[in-house]
């Protein structure tokens, strides 16, 4: 599997992304600015994604999650889907105050789109 993390670090606002296994939590890779371990922010981002598609299923509409939004006073984190991989998903972690909502969900979007299985 090849991703590239590349254009979430150049969003305005990038704190850290991640690619995580949804079923094991584990980290596949990652990129932040200042290094920081982005293990924990990814397990409970995976905690997210399975309650989301629990609802989902609740819900009993034939359909998946795409991304996952959580807004916080200074942050936002986003998680997508990979619809190639559906068991793999991708987190960002974005500044409110400079990170523009819209290009971070279409960038995350593009990401996800041009993974190579």
């Amino acid at each position: 599997m090849r991703i590239d993390l590349g254009a979430l670090r150049r969003l305005a606002g990038f704190q850290g992304a991640a690619v995580v296994d949804s079923e094991t939590g584990l980290v596949l890779g990652s990129a932040s600015p200042d290094g920081r371990d982005l293990e924990t922010a990814a397990a409970a981002s995976m905690d997210v994604v399975r309650a989301a598609r629990a609802m989902v299923h609740t819900l009993e509409v034939d359909d998946d999650v795409e991304d996952v939004m959580v807004s916080l006073g200074a942050q936002y984190h986003l998680a997508r889907t990979v619809a190639k991989s559906p068991a793999i998903f991708l987190y960002c972690a974005l500044d409110r105050r400079t990170a523009n909502l819209a290009v971070a969900r279409l960038t995350l979007k593009n990401v996800e789109e041009a993974i190579e299985i």
